[in-house]
């Protein structure tokens, strides 16, 4: 029923100009217009991004969206770090941790967050079949 249908992250912040400085000015994405009051939405590749106001922000303790981000990993987190962005280590199974980016086989992933406290990250294309 939905298989054709766009999906797309949707993100609870507590406030919406914490949230551009972030998403904009750390991240560079580029928002849309939005009639909607509380809520940016930006364009990010052939998908979108909803980020919205709630109360309920930053309670979310798994990740909530994913950049794929081609095999300019350790340049996009290299980057980001330049930005100020911390990124977030996890002691995983069957994963190896080489400096931010945790490795399990071919796939590369790094960990960041919002000011939220939004789990976010970074996964290297040739790992990611989009499935």
């Amino acid at each position: 029923m939905l298989e054709k249908t766009k999906a797309l992250a949707t993100i609870a912040v507590r406030d919406t100009a914490t949230a551009r400085r972030f998403y904009e000015g750390a991240l560079g994405l580029k928002p849309l217009p939005s009639p909607q009051k509380g809520a940016i939405t930006y364009e990010s590749g052939d998908t979108n991004l909803l980020v919205y106001e709630s109360a309920y922000a930053g309670t979310n303790k798994a990740t909530s969206a994913t950049f794929v981000v081609g095999d300019g990993l350790d340049r996009t987190v290299q980057d980001l770090k330049a930005k100020g962005v911390k990124f977030e280590h996890y002691d995983l199974p069957n994963t190896t941790l080489k400096g931010d980016i945790h490795e399990s086989g071919d796939t590369r992933v790094a960990w960041f967050k919002d000011p939220d406290g939004n789990i976010l990250s970074l996964v290297n294309e040739s790992s990611w079949d989009g499935h």
